[in-house]
């Protein structure tokens, strides 16, 4: 559950510096220097190479080289401040920088996460608790999980879901490439906001059949009319884009939109699918601004009432969403940035301790060379989290609050109602919620979801009942709903 809320409030007056820390931004006194912050863009290509396994050893490994994959984000810096470091444990971080970052992989989980906001971390010169790191999901892309792939090693399973060495290495050259963009920093002084309704990209997983029972059976791509074509239920039409400007000059922006990020599959085509083929259109259209796609929380939204499934279709949901994108930045209005806020809320998600996620069915199937790849990768999985939740370390969900808007990092695949609940926390502002951060608790339905059998019919899910209350705690915690 959420503890230790903390607010760091970076503000500069004119003539010097002052910080403070124990209040929210409604008891805030003066207002910041918007030319005292400074924004930097980075890019890093993080492509696996032929062989190398894709969605986590699930399906067939590279084959072929479709689209190149990416890691890209924004390190935004303003001025190292002093005052009260009580609420930071005996350090002052409240000048420390700030990262967004997304990459064009399926899931990053437990010690892999760390260790990747690690490094970007020590590159940006501030703390892993304040980059917020999120995947798209594309399934043609890397799944890493270091402690579940160490428990494989042991069995006689070595890079049955990815090479280590190949993580190292594509980690290593994200976090160079943000190193290198610090001395290419410019000062950022406004945001711009913008959205936009996307038609014809999403729908909810769950279908209402005609013995007037909900399923969960509408996945990526669908054949049976009666399940593909129902109402799209329970989505958020909106794709909202979030820009950093130097007075009239637009350095980057992030667009942040919730639906899985797939149109096909699972042949060993290393893609980016259609949300980068999107990113990339608007790059081409703008090729002075930083193009980055952020997907939200979809773990119940899919594509599959608008998705053929075919190269043509893929192309046909890239055109959908890219005219979103261009609706919002046309959309987009600016403003001074006037303060900095950055929260962090902690998340306790316990798994069950018996029944498929017991240690000792888990530990004998990821030993049992018989069992398929599949149970034996999630066997291996369900350990990794075990041994994270049994070392009581909690989930990081981190917000940077600009004001009119707040960016917010959620994990895993967490269902699309808890994104709209945060957006009601606060209706005056903006909410750009990321899902897909730390991937370890793998599906997080609602209590209602639940109840009606999500579970039972998809699997994936490490985290006991009850979960949705604990959660909206955090995000209110991380919003400053409170």
């Amino acid at each position: 559950m959420f503890q230790n809320r903390r607010e760091f409030i970076v503000q500069a007056a004119s003539g010097g510096a002052a910080l403070a820390t124990a209040g929210w931004s409604d008891r805030l006194a003066g207002r910041t220097a918007a030319s005292q912050f400074t924004l930097a863009t980075f890019s890093a290509d993080i492509t696996p190479p032929l062989g190398h396994p894709l969605i986590g050893g699930l399906r067939e490994p590279a084959k072929r080289i479709l689209d190149p994959l990416s890691a890209l984000g924004v390190v935004i810096r303003g001025p190292v401040v002093s005052g009260d470091s009580r609420a930071s444990g005996g350090t002052d971080i409240s000048g420390q920088p700030l990262v967004i970052a997304a990459l064009d992989w399926c899931e990053l989980r437990n010690d892999a996460y760390d260790q990747f906001r690690d490094a970007l971390a020590k590159a940006a010169g501030t703390t892993r608790e304040r980059v917020l790191l999120s995947c798209l999901h594309q399934h043609d892309a890397p799944y890493v999980d270091l402690t579940a792939q160490t428990l494989l090693d042991a069995a006689g399973a070595e890079r049955m879901m990815f090479d280590p060495a190949f993580f190292r290495e594509a980690m290593a050259r994200t976090a160079e490439a943000l190193r290198a963009s610090l001395a290419k920093s410019k000062p950022v002084t406004h945001i711009g906001l913008g959205q936009a309704r996307v038609e014809r990209v999403a729908c909810n997983r769950r279908v209402v059949g005609a013995d007037g029972k909900p399923r969960f059976n509408r996945y990526s791509l669908v054949r049976d009319p009666a399940v593909r074509d129902a109402p799209d239920g329970e989505i958020d039409p909106q794709l909202k884009t979030i820009s950093f400007w130097q007075g009239n000059e637009p350095l980057a922006a992030l667009s942040y939109y919730a639906t899985h990020p797939m149109s096909y599959y699972g042949a060993g085509e290393v893609s980016y699918d259609f949300p980068g083929m999107a990113r990339t259109a608007r790059q081409r259209e703008t090729p002075g601004v930083l193009q980055m796609y952020v997907t939200g929380c979809s773990g119940d939204v899919v594509a599959a009432k608008y998705n053929e499934g075919t190269p043509a279709g893929r192309q046909a949901l890239a055109d959908e969403l890219a005219r979103g994108m261009q609706a919002a930045w046309k959309g987009t209005r600016r403003t001074p940035i006037e303060r900095i806020v950055f929260r962090s809320a902690k998340l306790d998600l316990p798994p069950p301790h018996d029944g498929p996620l017991a240690i000792d069915a888990l530990e004998r199937i990821v030993a049992d060379r018989a069992a398929s790849n599949s149970d034996r990768i999630h066997a291996a999985m369900g350990l990794s989290y075990r041994r994270r939740c049994d070392s009581r370390q909690e989930i990081d969900v981190p917000a940077i609050d600009f004001g009119p808007a707040q960016v917010l990092v959620l994990p895993a695949e967490l269902f699309v109602g808890y994104q709209l609940a945060a957006q009601k926390l606060c209706p005056e502002q903006m909410i750009l919620a990321a899902g897909f951060g730390e991937c370890a608790p793998g599906y997080i339905p609602t209590d209602t979801a639940r109840r009606e059998g999500f579970v039972e019919e998809h699997g994936y899910c490490w985290v006991r009942e009850g979960v949705e209350q604990p959660i909206m705690q955090a995000i209110r915690g991380a919003l400053g709903a409170e």
